[in-house]
């Protein structure tokens, strides 16, 4: 399997009322902002018109910036039903965008971006924020708050992609190593 020395991941934070969203571009195994904001939807009084927001505003941004990969942030369970079934739809719709262009599309629960990002799986939205614009060398202005979870979501894609362990299906096994990296092996 032939490894791109350059491409581009869209992360994803899913939501209904607002969507958040980041882009990187890897280039040597280094990472690099390209994009990230908001998509805001709280005006929008019905729920299957959100849904088409979504899923156009996504499918405009894979083809604007020419992403290869989608990595999106699983819904946490939460205490009401109604809003964790609107936040899955948010989610599918996106996911559903993805596919529909190519994409390989990987999902990742919150404590795993978290932990991938800052190294604590419990930490703070302003921890994630902080550690992002070391990461990237930027100050992300207050507007972009809601959307650094969906670029911690992409950091968090990069950082599973470049495990050695990572296979292409997204599982950590021994053979897809194996497979993926034969040089590697010691002759005996």
């Amino acid at each position: 399997m032939e490894i791109k020395s350059k491409y581009r991941i869209l992360g994803i934070d899913p939501g209904t009322n607002i969507l958040g969203y980041g882009v990187i571009e890897v280039f040597e195994k280094k990472m690099f902002l390209i994009d990230i904001g908001v998509l805001k939807m709280g005006h929008t009084p019905e729920h299957a018109y959100k849904l088409k927001l979504i899923f156009e505003r996504v499918q405009e941004l894979i083809s604007q910036h020419r992403v290869s990969q989608l990595a999106i942030e699983a819904p946490f369970y939460g205490k009401n039903v109604q809003s964790m079934l609107k936040l899955g739809r948010a989610q599918g719709v996106a996911i559903a965008a993805g596919i529909t262009k190519g994409l390989d599309v990987t999902e990742y629960m919150p404590k795993k971006i978290k932990q991938s990002v800052t190294g604590n799986g419990n930490a703070s939205k302003e921890q994630v924020a902080a550690m992002l614009n070391q990461v990237f060398s930027c100050a992300l202005e207050e507007k972009y708050f809601d959307a650094t979870d969906a670029l911690a979501t992409a950091v968090c894609h990069f950082h599973q992609s470049n495990s050695p362990l990572a296979g292409k299906s997204g599982t950590n096994d021994w053979s897809s190593f194996i497979k993926n990296n034969p040089s590697r092996l010691a002759k005996l």
